[in-house]
């Protein structure tokens, strides 16, 4: 049911009925590495090249999803799956082996609940029984398309951000027992000029203020009814500039319970810049952490707003500015 002018209100209460985490070495020693269901010790997975093993990431978190679904792949009637790399291959390639029909989504970092929206509104609306939807990303894969090859060794200014090597997916479905998705908030591109590709948490962070004030005003809540709003993947330099911007706005949000996933994914001593981004920082957290953190009665209401940016290497070598997104998705348990 649509609420207000861009809200989604999923009255069925779709389940999130599992969700799995898969990510790569520098994960495994991040501050999040017990929520992960596997951890890997080589970057490049035993494969040719970092995007068949970003494509073995994301294939290794769907199966492992579904397995702890206790359903099979048959069970499943729709996939959405969404990353960064050159017309989603790792997504469309995952498509292809699990053999579930495909939706294949870009929303850049905002991918993971840009799939857990529509997946939830397709079990909903009982257009699906059952639906998948997974998200990925790899380190040296996104640093080769965007910025420059890791083997390049190229420095990178201190408000740069660390892409997540790794994959998250979760089952949605109509029946079962596990948190669920109350409602999503469809967020508009907002792009202030900036054009700076190693700049992507001030870029995105107006982008996230804006899903986050739609979404409260949508539904005639504040940051009272959650116990915690997750950014996607703004780092501490872009968490800092959407927390002064919602003070601009008006909206009051404790700082104890606003938070970003690209700062909770690694340690303090790792040297990851600003923070973690790429496709699977919000995936990742969101369906290891968080998923663990609710099951365990730590967190009852929680709204993950996961921010993309939606530039390409050719629109940055035209000197386009980058336009942003930013998803919101609120899940509650039961």
């Amino acid at each position: 049911m649509l609420k207000g002018h861009q809200t989604w209100v999923f009255e069925s209460n779709p389940v999130i009925l599992a969700s799995a985490a898969v990510g790569g070495p520098f994960e495994a020693q991040g501050a999040l590495a017990k929520d992960f269901d596997i951890l890997h010790d080589d970057l490049w997975l035993g494969q040719e090249s970092f995007e068949k093993a970003e494509k073995k990431l994301m294939e290794q978190a769907c199966e492992t999803a579904i397995k702890k679904a206790g359903l099979k792949k048959e069970d499943v009637q729709f996939f959405m799956g969404g990353d960064l790399i050159n017309q989603i291959i790792s997504s469309s390639f995952t498509a292809r082996t699990l053999g579930i029909p495909f939706l294949g989504l870009y929303g850049a970092c905002s991918s993971s609940m840009e799939g857990l929206a529509l997946a939830s509104m397709m079990v909903d609306s009982k257009f699906a029984l059952n639906a998948l939807a997974a998200t990925s990303s790899h380190n040296a894969a996104s640093e080769k398309q965007y910025r420059y090859p890791t083997e390049y060794g190229a420095q990178k200014p201190p408000y740069a951000q660390w892409t997540v090597t790794g994959a998250g997916a979760a089952v949605v479905s109509q029946k079962g027992k596990g948190p669920h998705v109350k409602a999503a908030t469809i967020g508009r591109v907002v792009d202030m000029g900036l054009s700076d590709p190693f700049n992507m948490g001030a870029a995105m962070a107006p982008a996230a203020v804006d899903t986050i004030e739609a979404h409260f005003r949508d539904l005639d809540i504040d940051a009272s009814h959650y116990d915690l709003i997750a950014t996607g993947d703004l780092g501490r330099v872009g968490h800092e500039i959407a927390a002064d911007l919602l003070k601009k706005h008006g909206i009051h949000i404790p700082e104890k319970k606003f938070t970003d996933c690209g700062i909770l994914i690694y340690k303090e001593d790792q040297p990851v810049f600003s923070g973690g981004s790429g496709c699977a920082c919000a995936a990742t957290t969101t369906y290891g952490h968080f998923m663990s953190r609710m099951k365990r009665g730590e967190l009852k209401k929680i709204l993950v707003v996961a921010t993309g940016a939606l530039l390409s290497p050719m629109s940055y070598q035209q000197k386009e500015t980058i336009p942003c997104i930013a998803h919101g998705v609120a899940i509650e348990m039961h």
